[in-house]
């Protein structure tokens, strides 16, 4: 079973279907502390989202996650205007990253925003589940469910497959299609818990199995503090996709790659078309 949906940006739209090809969401306008895109947004510079969306289409983003969170920058200005730069600087659906406790931000980006966005996120939380769904549902707009509640994220898989069911649930109640749904089955360190992979891939594959909806997944937390970062997300992101992953969050420069062999391997790409169409392309 496989639930679809296409969310649209400014001049593109992009189809996610859990059996088809693995689109990427660009992960990089995201600010770390004291970083300079941090620095940036605190003095309201917007040139550097602009700069990242243009790379990260061109290394291979279908998406664009557009997250200001940042110590010094006033997300209630900032994140509609960087939405409003990303929209202006490539076609693609983007994706406003914020939480509940922002949803004044959010209403005004999903204002500002063309297409059908897809919000990151809302979670089992009754006051995000609150605040994110009626503005999912006023926008017609897609969003991830993160698996974690008022408890935090589970350490097993049953309890972060209840927590997506309860998501749906209340998606339902307030007119949200089913499949405008994607679920995040929440990645942990694999440095803090030697399960925390192994958990992740088996509620995925819950998903896939008895939900049918698409799946993301934040690929770089897996690698925190663990030294070859770029290999252990290779594995783990070809992994997941084996598992129901296909909406991944990465940099998309050092995994379109993998996701394009992971598609070649499951027999999402006829004749090696995009994959060979990708290669004679670098």
């Amino acid at each position: 079973m496989s639930l679809q949906t296409t969310v649209e940006g400014a001049g593109e739209s992009v189809t996610l279907d859990r059996t088809q090809q693995v689109h990427l969401i660009g992960e990089r306008i995201n600010p770390r502390p004291e970083s300079d895109l941090a620095e940036a947004l605190s003095e309201g510079n917007l040139e550097p989202v602009r700069e990242l969306a243009d790379e990260q289409v061109e290394n291979g983003a279908d998406l664009i996650d557009v997250n200001v969170d940042a110590d010094g920058v006033d997300k209630d200005e900032m994140l509609p205007k960087a939405v409003e730069t990303v929209a202006d600087a490539v076609d693609v659906p983007i994706v406003i990253d914020t939480n509940y406790e922002d949803a004044d931000a959010l209403e005004e980006a999903l204002d500002l925003c063309p297409g059908k966005p897809i919000v990151n996120s809302v979670n089992g939380e009754l006051e995000s589940l609150e605040t994110i769904l009626p503005l999912v549902d006023e926008y017609e707009t897609a969003v991830i469910g993160l698996t974690m509640d008022d408890d935090g994220i589970p350490d097993d898989a049953d309890t972060r497959f209840e927590i997506a069911q309860a998501i749906l649930a209340r998606a339902d109640e307030h007119g949200i299609p089913k499949e405008d749904v994607i679920i995040d089955c929440a990645a942990l360190p694999l440095s803090t818990d030697s399960e925390a992979g192994r958990t992740t891939l088996d509620t995925m594959e819950m998903v896939r199995d008895e939900l049918g909806n698409s799946i993301t997944l934040g690929l770089s937390n897996v690698s925190f503090e663990l030294p070859n970062r770029e290999e252990i997300n290779s594995v783990y992101l070809a992994m997941a996709i084996r598992a129901g992953l296909n909406v991944p969050i990465v940099r998309a420069e050092t995994t379109k790659e993998v996701a394009l062999i992971a598609d070649l391997a499951m027999g999402r790409d006829d004749f090696a078309k995009r994959y060979l169409g990708y290669y004679r392309g670098r």
